[in-house]
C-alpha cells in the first residue's frame, strides 16, 4: 500500500518535529514537508500535492482559517486535518466551515491520529460526537443562525436517510452505520452520496454542518 503523503503545519519548532517522528513510526504515513505559518503551508501544499494536510489554526503571517480559506478560493480539496490545542466551539465550527475534514486536539493518541490521518487520506472525513455538540452549540447561542424554513434539498431526504445522517453526526463510521440499521455498507455508502448530493456538501463534515444549520439533527 502506497503511504499517506502528509505536510505538517505548525508554528512551534518543537512540536512539528514531534508529530514528524510520531508519524514516521506508522510505515503507511510518510512526513513529505512542514511548515511554520500558513504561507509556507500554502507554498508546500502547492509544490508537494499532499494527500492529508495536518494543520495548527493559531500560527503567524497567516493562521489555519486563511490557509483553509486559500485553499478553498483556489479550488484545491486537498483533505485538512486541523490539530491544534484550542478546544474552542467557534473555533471548530469556523475550521469546519472554512473547509476542515476533520478537528483533533493535540493531545490525542498517536493510534488515533494515525487512524484520522489514513481515513482523510482515503477520502472520508472525521465527524467526532464531541464536536457535532460544539456546533450545536453554537448554532443554538446564535439567534437567526437555523433557517426557519428547510429548502427543497434537504427536504427530499429520505426516512432512511434522515437516520443514517443522524448516525454520521454521532461519528459512526459506513460499516457502523451498516450494523445498526441492517444494510450492506455498500447501500450505506450509496446512501450517504445521496445525502451529500441532496445538501449540496462534499464530505460527511460539511452534511453534518449543513443538518444543523437547518435545524434537521439535533443534539
Amino acid at each position: 500500500m502506497t503511504p499517506a503523503r502528509v505536510v505538517v503545519v505548525d508554528d512551534q519548532t518543537l512540536v512539528r518535529m514531534g508529530i514528524t517522528s510520531l508519524l514516521g513510526l506508522s510505515t503507511d504515513i510518510e512526513v513529505v514537508g512542514e511548515a511554520a505559518d500558513g504561507v509556507e503551508a500554502l507554498a508546500a501544499i502547492d509544490r508537494l500535492r499532499p494527500d492529508v494536510v495536518l494543520l495548527d489554526l493559531r500560527m503567524p503571517v497567516l493562521d489555519g482559517l486563511g490557509v483553509l480559506r486559500e485553499l478553498d478560493r483556489q479550488g484545491r480539496h486537498t483533505p485538512v486535518l486541523v490539530l491544534t490545542t484550542f478546544a474552542d466551539d467557534d473555533a471548530v465550527l469556523d475550521a469546519l466551515r472554512a473547509g476542515a475534514r476533520g478537528y483533533l486536539l493535540k493531545d490525542v493518541s498517536l493510534e488515533r491520529l494515525v487512524e484520522a490521518i489514513r481515513l482523510l487520506a482515503s477520502g472520508g472525513s472525521l465527524v467526532q460526537p464531541a464536536v457535532t455538540d460544539a456546533m450545536a452549540r453554537r448554532y443554538a447561542a446564535t439567534p437567526g443562525a437555523v433557517p426557519l424554513e428547510v429548502d427543497h434539498a434537504s427536504e427530499a431526504l429520505s426516512p432512511r436517510e434522515l437516520e443514517i445522517l443522524r448516525l454520521l453526526a454521532g461519528g459512526y463510521s459506513n460499516k457502523e452505520i451498516a450494523a445498526a440499521v441492517h444494510l450492506s455498507t455498500g447501500t450505506v455508502k450509496n446512501n450517504v452520496s445521496a445525502i451529500l448530493l441532496k445538501l449540496g456538501v462534499r464530505d460527511r463534515t460539511r452534511a453534518v454542518l449543513r443538518a444543523l444549520e437547518l435545524g434537521l439533527i439535533t443534539r
